[in-house]
């Protein structure tokens, strides 16, 4: 096997080949870093002494049916220059990883196409290495989404667990996707996304809450040129509260029996569709209520 197979094959640079086992239905190589990459991974000097070897075996590509392991021994190397001790940089694969980074791009892809426990039965490791895996990914994928292309926004806030735990989300409604998610759910929530907002220069159009004070005032503080809409649901939900209170006072105010009589059961009947509405709805002893109507 040849130090460039490595490179073509397993995206190894800067590493020469030692040898290979056959042990416990694996395939074992072993490996070794050049020279040149003995430098300090802190400020990259090759001013450096050897402190000590670790040596590590990393999950990589599988070859058919088998299993593949790089082992290589994690040189410990100490800086002159900025005076830490540290070992230097993989090149091959992420800090406290046991796998390397082509076979993390392989179980991403076939994340694509096959559940995480099936693809951890494929890899031969554990369904948590796969899942950590497919957050990882993830996370550089969409943790911070590009501001500059949105247009029309909708700000709401999500109670999360059991310990009343808010957060503030910001939500692309051209294309459905969250582009924030903020601690709490006051305006000072809202704070880095505005941040952002102002460094990509996005031009906002219109932006969709709810009726909180807090939000309102935020958005015409930082977008003061954008529409503000109140979202359908709680425009609908203020509109039924009010027409609730309404017939409570009203009930209340009626003098005769009769009055109180025909406002009873009407909560329903007021709050439905036209379309809805039920002709053969009746009570209990059979007595024709106003039509749509439910008996408190």
């Amino acid at each position: 096997m040849s130090t460039s197979l490595l490179y073509h094959g397993f995206g190894l640079r800067g590493y020469d080949y030692l040898g290979t086992e056959y042990r416990a239905g694996a395939i074992w190589f072993k490996i070794e870093p050049k020279p040149e990459r003995l430098k300090c991974s802190v400020c990259g000097s090759e001013n450096v002494i050897r402190r000590g070897i670790t040596v590590r075996g990393f999950k990589a590509l599988p070859i058919g049916g088998k299993a593949v392991y790089l082992v290589a021994p994690m040189q410990r190397v100490e800086c002159r220059d900025c005076q830490v001790v540290r070992q230097i940089e993989l090149g091959f694969a992420e800090t406290r990883r046991t796998y390397t980074r082509a076979f993390e791009r392989y179980a991403n892809d076939l994340c694509q196409r096959m559940t995480i426990q099936d693809v951890a039965r494929h890899l031969g490791v554990g369904w948590d290495v796969i899942k950590d895996i497919q957050k990882r990914y993830l996370k550089r994928r969409f943790e911070k989404p590009g501001l500059k292309e949105l247009r029309q926004i909708a700000i709401d806030e999500i109670c999360v667990g059991k310990a009343h735990r808010y957060l503030t989300i910001v939500l692309d409604l051209e294309s459905g996707a969250v582009v924030f998610v903020g601690e709490g759910k006051g305006a000072e929530a809202l704070d880095p996304f505005w941040q952002r907002l102002n460094r990509a220069g996005t031009c906002i159009e219109a932006v969709a809450t709810d009726m909180s004070p807090a939000y309102i005032s935020a958005v015409k503080n930082h977008l003061p040129e954008a529409t503000l809409v109140f979202d359908h649901f709680h425009v609908i939900k203020l509109y039924n509260e009010k027409l609730s209170d309404l017939r409570r006072e009203v009930h209340r105010e009626a003098t005769e029996q009769l009055h109180k009589e025909v406002l009873k059961g009407t909560r329903w009947l007021l709050l439905k569709n036209p379309e809805n509405l039920d002709q053969k709805k009746t009570n209990e002893n059979g007595s024709k209520k106003p039509c749509g109507s439910i008996a408190h």
